[in-house]
């Protein structure tokens, strides 16, 4: 006669048996989340249209030319090249696209809309080998797709071209495709920029162009998304004065005349440096190692302290070097909720660091699946504690105490509340020093 056994939920087994249940022990959770990330709206000459773009440094280098029509070592690249100086990852925007247009020929049309399709020609040779038409496409004098067909309708479309499936091959020696055009950034195209933007991660948002409102559109929206959403991230404005808020970084920076720089582009190495820069590090002195020549020529020390004031983040000349000034956002009026601990960059980093990571907690471990009881409350208590010391541990926060965290049930049987006590660390920055002469 057989006997019970398996697994039990309760001691309510009527059979003679063994009942075993196999359970691992707790693992730790981590979810520290992932920094170095960006999303960046920008104007381009050849981008690929109106999506958005993940680039690292490795699809940089590797497909530079297909993306952006450049050369990895381009001058034109180096603001994007900049970036990767400390980010590691790149969501990348077309803000020009509703204005561009697309190059073409009677062979072809350009891939991508903007002026850099002008550049592009087809070139049309009889393969002695294959008695077929070789069809090349240059950009500028670079191979960059060789066919070999009978006729238009066999050729595959590339990252370059897209071909017109009812042309005539003619042997050519090189026809340009003409009529390209880069536009102008359009507001609508930032807008729909931030929309694809709700769909991804990234620790620093930020415009790279002048088109009207922009910088209001990003205010706006960081704003909505930090405190309704809960999704945390700061963004970085350019030159605008009005901004006083803890989660916009601004800055304006003048860079030395160079063909096709603007003063803007330094959107991108700060963009790298603010988003890659770590829970428990500063940017603070930090020296600048971007290609952008920096004008610090009419940065005195009282015009500094004036920026500081301002709440503008700003690069200056320290020996034969440029460096961060001191790493703070656009808070300038303080409140009893928000005081002057809340404009340092590092404070905010470890709080949306925080925010993050205990919502992911609780969305992936607790959400519909842990019972709302001590039991269940303690499990909580217990993980954000752990995650905490972790902090402590990496130096981000200081004179933290289990103590310091509470988990209680909410007013309804689901909700649970947590109440929560940090201290931030801050890195160094001034040294005040008496010394005793006898």
């Amino acid at each position: 006669m057989a006997l019970g056994g398996g697994f039990f939920n309760a001691e309510n087994k009527v059979l003679p048996g063994s009942y075993i249940n196999f359970v691992s022990t707790k693992n730790t959770i981590n979810v520290f989340g992932e920094r170095g990330v960006a999303a960046i709206v920008s104007y381009f000459h050849w981008f690929p249209g109106d999506k958005m773009v993940e680039v690292t440094a490795e699809s940089l280098l590797k497909n530079s030319l297909e993306i952006f029509g450049e050369e990895y070592g381009s001058p034109a690249m180096a603001k994007i090249r900049d970036f990767f100086k400390h980010g590691k990852k790149l969501y990348l925007y077309m803000s020009n696209y509703s204005t561009a247009k697309a190059a073409e020929c009677v062979y072809c049309t350009a891939r991508n809309r903007g002026k850099t399709g002008n550049e592009l020609k087809v070139s049309i040779q009889n393969d002695v080998d294959t008695k077929k038409k070789l069809v090349n496409v240059y950009l500028r004098d670079k191979l960059v797709s060789s066919q070999k067909v009978t006729n238009a309708s066999e050729l595959e479309d590339n990252g370059f071209v897209i071909w017109k499936d009812n042309a005539e091959l003619t042997l050519t020696t090189g026809v340009k495709l003409t009529g390209g055009d880069s536009g102008t950034a359009s507001i609508d195209d930032i807008s729909k920029f931030l929309s694809a933007a709700d769909n991804y991660y990234f620790n620093i948002i930020a415009a790279n162009n002048d088109a009207e409102n922009s910088q209001d559109l990003l205010l706006a929206y960081t704003k909505r998304m930090r405190e309704e959403v809960g999704k945390k991230f700061q963004c970085l404005l350019f030159n605008c004065e009005y901004a006083n808020y803890e989660g916009c970084v601004k800055m304006f920076q003048e860079i030395k005349y160079a063909p096709d720089t603007l003063n803007t582009d330094i959107l991108f190495w700060a963009a790298g440096a603010l988003a890659g820069c770590p829970v428990n590090k500063s940017l603070t002195n930090m020296k600048y190692d971007g290609s952008m020549a920096i004008a610090t020529d009419t940065l005195t020390q009282s015009t500094l302290e004036k920026k500081i004031k301002e709440g503008i983040f700003v690069l200056h000349k320290v020996g034969d070097d440029i460096r961060v000034l001191l790493d703070i956002n656009s808070l300038v009026d303080t409140t009893e909720e928000k005081g002057e601990m809340f404009k340092d960059n590092q404070t905010i980093r470890v709080i949306d660091q925080i925010a993050e990571d205990i919502a992911a907690i609780f969305n992936d471990y607790y959400l519909g699946k842990v019972p709302n009881d001590v039991a269940g409350r303690n499990s909580l208590w217990c993980d954000i504690v752990k995650h905490h010391e972790k902090l402590e541990d990496m130096r981000a926060i200081e004179d933290f105490s289990e103590e310091d965290v509470v988990v209680e049930k909410g007013e309804s049987k689901r909700s649970v509340v947590v109440y929560d006590c940090i201290t931030p660390v801050n890195a160094m920055a001034q040294l005040y020093m008496k010394v005793t002469v006898e």
